[in-house]
């Protein structure tokens, strides 16, 4: 296995950014989770804190972690357009540079916090592009995050008063369009801690999948919003994952 911290330009972003990648040391092409981080980490944050490295090895599965700040894998409303960027510019860049399939059967997406709600927000809006997705203690309403952050981050992503009703951010919104559509439908992977402080937020988006026609799977046990529980429950994913 090989890890790459890649610098690179964002046409979308306008700046000089960076993702890590780890990638299988073959030359075919790979299958690729984009692993997403939290509000309050960067694309170093899985390496750092996990051994994301030495549970994908046996796999061939490569992964890419790119940085998008406190954005909320949003088009903010004052910043920079990170939905743009992780949903369109990153896959692309990251293919041109490394040999990632584009099929997507082989296209997954995962991430803890503000990153699993950016993992179903891909997997919900892009059923084409993405076969699974997986959301560990993630911020699954969007209509309380501004309870979970301060004003001003949330007047930066989302504006002063933002209207989620039918929003490509409402994650309860996307899960209802999937499942009343007669195209591809990921499997969704979904869990938290008990003890978690998004644990409310995860049981109603849970009772909201449960009443739809998706592949989806919840799971919860004592645990709270912290890197052991997701050490632990991303090996879980990993082993979930419809790989071949």
């Amino acid at each position: 296995m090989a890890l790459i911290h890649c610098g690179f330009f964002s046409e979308v972003l306008q700046i000089s950014t960076s993702m890590y990648v780890i990638l299988p040391q073959t030359t075919k092409k790979h299958p690729a989770l984009y692993l997403l981080h939290g509000l309050s980490d960067d694309h170093t944050a899985w390496t750092r804190r996990t051994s994301i490295e030495r549970y994908v090895e046996s796999l061939g599965l490569a992964v890419v972690m790119p940085a998008v700040n406190r954005s909320f894998y949003t088009d903010m409303a004052h910043g920079a357009k990170y939905w743009t960027f992780i949903s369109e510019e990153l896959p692309k860049i990251a293919r041109s540079l490394f040999p990632l399939s584009v099929k997507r059967n082989e296209n997954f997406a995962a991430g803890i916090s503000m990153g699993g709600y950016g993992a179903f927000k891909l997997a919900l809006n892009f059923p084409d592009k993405f076969a699974a997705a997986a959301s560990l203690s993630g911020s699954m309403d969007v209509e309380k995050i501004g309870a979970r952050i301060s004003k001003e981050d949330m007047t930066n992503v989302f504006g002063v008063r933002p209207n989620f009703k039918k929003s490509n951010s409402n994650l309860f919104f996307l899960a209802d369009k999937l499942a009343k559509s007669k195209g591809p439908k990921p499997k969704l992977y979904q869990c938290c801690g008990t003890k978690d402080f998004l644990y409310e937020d995860n049981k109603k988006f849970r009772d909201h999948c449960k009443r739809l026609p998706l592949d989806y799977t919840y799971e919860e046990e004592p645990g709270t919003h912290e890197w052991g529980y997701w050490d632990k429950k991303i090996q879980r994913v990993l082993h979930w994952l419809p790989l071949r």
